[in-house]
């Protein structure tokens, strides 16, 4: 590694303008493993300079989603640091002095067109076939004039002077060397009217004061890298490394969108989604270990991710994939800690329909039923429900008969008589005791033991799909259970 690399600095800066998607998180994620691998800092800056789009309370849950990811920082609005402050609309002065350094040096410009003269502008180029872009009008302007009407307060932006001629080139960390043609570039904001820096300005500057060593962001903004790179140059700076990271693909190809999974990181976490599942399911989405591996723990991450190990190509965003990796994660947790998080779900899932507190005995109990068969928390709740609620679950007759028994109502209501006598006479309430009576009441009656205990599990539970039938009615227990059954006989008899 480069002298630069051996203590590399690395941020996150997004804009509060809503809750992080997972494309933005993941670049978050990316330079968090490699500030972390290489022992150096990760820095989180809200840039917030484009007031009209901000969102109240954004940058809270921006800092919570990181927090709840496990993605802590060295420096930022709430940690501080050498640099500080960390939001931008808190550091206008340096960007208004930059400004103020290139419109001396001859590298920017005032600009006093209105709205409707560059609308008329952008019009003509439209109509004549010709690249839309600024045509440099004020160029011409004298610093004399200039100040003067900046003095008497007419409104104006300052624009950067990119060169006529020649190239701009760039060494994008995964991508190799970039090179663009200067004359497809015009002259671009860089402080507004309203005394607010763009995005091209802000950044640079503070990249520059908080000795950024890589700028990790979206490749989108390719295009207007050599911007950037000129910016610096006209300042007197050394460019950062650049990393521009792949886009995230829907399945099908399309740019995804909610119903591919571009959800935010707290909609994973109401969604009953493992941190350490989806961050092992970002950190491998553009990157891989190998050709095989897919379940990778953090500390593996952190000890073999380096950031020009990403490919350029874009990747796919596999939502079976991730609650496959959810799933596998979930059978991982310690039972006690697995325990402390289906009584959190439960509790939030069943407000209202359960006496809280819950149980804990029986939701420990839950455990080694459900953690196979779930892949989110959220699925728990509609598994279990009837473990924690009311003591009739007053399936309707359709459904307790199903298939096994439609056309055969008397006889299912027989069944299920018989099914109470021979519960109610077992010594002991155990799955293998209630599986032993069940069994043999299934050769007396002569009815297939799957039908029965179809039957059984429909009106214990109001549903034909469970864990394991004589596992869950000892934990329903005797009493329940036999009025659950003698309820469900009463309907088959109304």
């Amino acid at each position: 590694m480069s002298a630069r690399q051996a203590a590399p600095r690395l941020r996150y800066a997004p804009s509060p303008t809503g809750d992080p998607h997972v494309g933005n998180i993941r670049t978050a994620l990316w330079s968090w493993l490699h500030a972390r691998r290489y022992g150096g800092a990760f820095i989180v800056r809200i840039e917030d300079t484009d007031q009209a789009r901000a969102v109240a309370g954004a940058d809270e849950r921006i800092l919570a989603s990181l927090r709840w990811l496990g993605l802590d920082w060295d420096e930022g609005p709430d940690a501080g640091g050498p640099h500080a402050p960390y939001v931008q609309s808190q550091r206008l002065p340096l960007y208004r002095e930059a400004a103020e350094r290139l419109i001396a040096a001859g590298r920017a410009y005032r600009c006093f067109d209105t709205p409707e003269q560059l609308a008329a502008m952008r019009s003509e180029q439209r109509a004549q076939g010709r690249p839309v872009g600024y045509d440099g009008r004020c160029r011409a302007l004298s610093r004399e004039s200039s100040d003067a009407r900046a003095s008497s307060g007419e409104p104006c932006v300052v624009r950067f002077r990119m060169p006529d001629d020649g190239s701009t080139a760039f060494r994008d960390a995964i991508r190799g060397d970039i090179r663009v043609e200067n004359a497809t570039l015009d002259d671009f904001v860089i402080l507004k009217s309203d005394g607010f820096p763009t995005y091209h300005l802000a950044h640079v500057v503070d990249d520059h004061e908080m000795a950024i060593t890589h700028v990790t962001r979206g490749d989108e903004w390719i295009p207007s890298t050599p911007r950037h790179v000129r910016l610096i140059e006209a300042l007197g700076w050394t460019p950062p490394s650049y990393v521009h990271t792949p886009v995230i693909l829907g399945p099908d190809g399309g740019k995804l969108s909610k119903r591919h999974g571009a959800r935010s990181v707290l909609e994973y976490a109401d969604e009953g989604f493992l941190p350490d599942a989806l961050f092992n399911f970002l950190a491998i989405t553009g990157w891989s270990l190998d050709d095989h591996t897919e379940l990778i723990s953090r500390d593996e991450l952190i000890e073999n991710f380096d950031i020009a190990d990403l490919v350029p190509n874009p990747a796919v965003f596999d939502t079976t994939k991730l609650e496959w990796m959810n799933g596998a994660y979930l059978r991982t947790v310690d039972p006690a800690r697995l325990a402390d998080l289906f009584e959190e779900r439960l509790a939030q899932d069943l407000s209202g329909r359960a006496a809280l507190p819950l149980e804990r005995p029986l939701v420990e109990a839950t455990v080694p039923l459900a953690r196979e068969r779930i892949k989110r928390l959220s699925e728990l709740a509609p598994l279990v429900d009837f473990l924690f609620t009311g003591e009739i679950v007053a399936p309707e007759p359709g459904t307790l008969l199903g298939k096994p028994y439609r056309g055969r109502r008397p006889e299912a209501e027989r069944a299920l008589g018989a099914c109470c006598s021979a519960l109610a006479a077992l010594e002991s309430w155990t799955s293998e005791a209630i599986e032993g009576a069940l069994r043999a009441l299934a050769a007396e009656l002569d009815e297939r033991a799957g039908s029965l205990f179809m039957l059984c599990r429909v009106a214990a539970t109001g549903r034909p799909i469970t864990p394991p039938l004589f596992e869950t009615l000892e934990l329903i227990g005797r009493e329940r259970t036999l009025a659950r059954l003698r309820s469900a006989q009463e309907t088959l008899g109304a």
